[in-house]
């Protein structure tokens, strides 16, 4: 089988329902709707670094010869989609959460230009996922994958420098395995796993009696001055509800940042009218009066957070709103995980156990891509040994212990396939 690979600048350049049937089961981040709204709300657009590049990928007849495209995916009876690859080309390394400000001060130095560089991610999401959105049987030779490579090397009116695939999954993993000059980057995130708790009460009991007692504390300091929670999903997130969540993020981040996000009031708007079923807003109230607002997503794959801003500092109130509460959510609607975010070990003693992410990455330069592969060897190591550290401090008991996702995650150093290779 031979097969076209096509540039679009567009989510909307390939039909919503192809977009949307690729990426079935894969989470609400990959959805249509999701990355549309941050290309409409041109919070990804050319001016804000994150300049659309997907990658369409499609099954030529035998007769064609395997090409490079530009134009828009038409819509052919001799032309099938069988892939579609999120992916932008990035003029700065912000909103990746996968940090390689290194790699391109080390560029800078030789006065060779490391942007653009072109990454398969989701904008300003640092979750796992699949980066290629495929039928399950779609093949990935080495053959297609090096054709992805050139057609990424032509991309724009300046080389690229670089290739990158952020945070993937086992499946895009898998995918990648087959062309060995990707190197594998390691990194450490702190997710919570629902072992089939029936309540947030036998949640704690899952706990150490210490951290029981520590927790409990927290909430009932918070009882005490009168701080109590909604849950509003779909219809129930009116304009009033995300107005006030609008007004508590940009305020926490204008504060923190000096900027009011990376995602403005138009992105999440346009999210509330095409994915409110797919939207968790946490109110936190004092009393009667709102003072805090936290934004999650979910479907049945997991619960993901989060957006949060405050308009009053209340001591366990960060905590409470955007961890206890995902928590129970989490447990009420039986899903399977709770992603909240990238970074923080505060997460550990909250019941938030270690876990591997990954990335794959190519720099077209040779030596280049020799000095990181030996650069992440190093790394790799070290984080390694950072989530052995994180696994002794976890918060549980040792009935539960055994039974542990991260107990039993193996050292990704002793995989047979994890080498990092030197070899473009």
């Amino acid at each position: 089988m031979e097969y076209k690979v096509k540039v679009v600048d567009a989510v909307s350049d390939v039909p919503q329902a192809t977009w949307d049937m690729l990426a079935e089961g894969e989470g609400p981040f990959l959805r249509y709707d999701f990355l549309n709204a941050l290309e409409q709300s041109a919070c990804c657009d050319e001016a804000s670094g994150w300049f659309p590049q997907h990658l369409v990928i499609e099954q030529a007849p035998a007769t064609d010869q395997a090409a490079i495209n530009k134009d828009a995916c038409p819509s052919s009876d001799e032309s099938a989609v069988i892939a579609i690859i999120p992916g932008y080309l990035k003029t700065h390394s912000y909103g990746e959460y996968v940090f390689d400000h290194s790699w391109a001060n080390a560029y800078h130095q030789h006065g060779i230009p490391y942007y653009p560089k072109w990454v398969a991610a989701i904008p300003f999401t640092p979750v796992s996922g699949s980066r290629i959105l495929t039928h399950e049987k779609a093949p990935f030779s080495d053959t297609l994958l090096a054709l992805i490579s050139q057609t990424v090397q032509s991309m724009g009116e300046e080389a690229v420098s670089s290739c990158h695939w952020l945070f993937t999954n086992a499946r895009t993993q898998g995918f990648l395995g087959n062309h060995s000059g990707l190197l594998t980057r390691y990194a450490v995130q702190f997710q919570w796993h629902n072992y089939q708790y029936d309540s947030f009460d036998s949640f704690l009991n899952a706990l150490t009696s210490r951290k029981r007692r520590d927790m409990k504390k927290t909430q009932r300091k918070l009882v005490e001055q009168g701080i109590h929670y909604r849950h509003l999903t779909g219809s129930e997130i009116t304009d009033e509800v995300l107005d006030f969540f609008l007004q508590c993020y940009q305020a926490t981040y204008l504060k923190r940042s000096g900027h009011t996000g990376y995602l403005n009031e138009d992105f999440f708007r346009q999210l509330r009218d095409t994915m409110a079923k797919n939207m968790l807003i946490v109110t936190a109230y004092k009393h009667d009066s709102p003072i805090a607002s936290a934004l999650f997503f979910f479907d049945d794959t997991g619960l993901y957070g989060r957006y949060w801003g405050a308009l009053e500092e209340v001591s366990g109130l960060h905590f409470a709103c955007c961890y206890f509460e995902g928590i129970a959510f989490a447990i009420e609607k039986k899903l399977p995980l709770f992603n909240p975010g990238t970074q923080g070990e505060h997460k550990i003693l909250r019941g938030f156990e270690p876990i591997y992410c990954q990335s794959q990455h190519q720099l077209f330069a040779a030596p280049f891509h020799d000095a990181v592969a030996s650069f992440l060897q190093q790394e790799s190591e070290h984080i390694v040994a950072y989530f052995n550290q994180a696994q002794d401090v976890l918060p549980f008991n040792n009935d539960i212990t055994p039974t542990l996702k991260t107990t039993n995650t193996p050292n990704p150093l002793l995989a047979v396939n994890n080498h990092n290779e030197k070899t473009i």
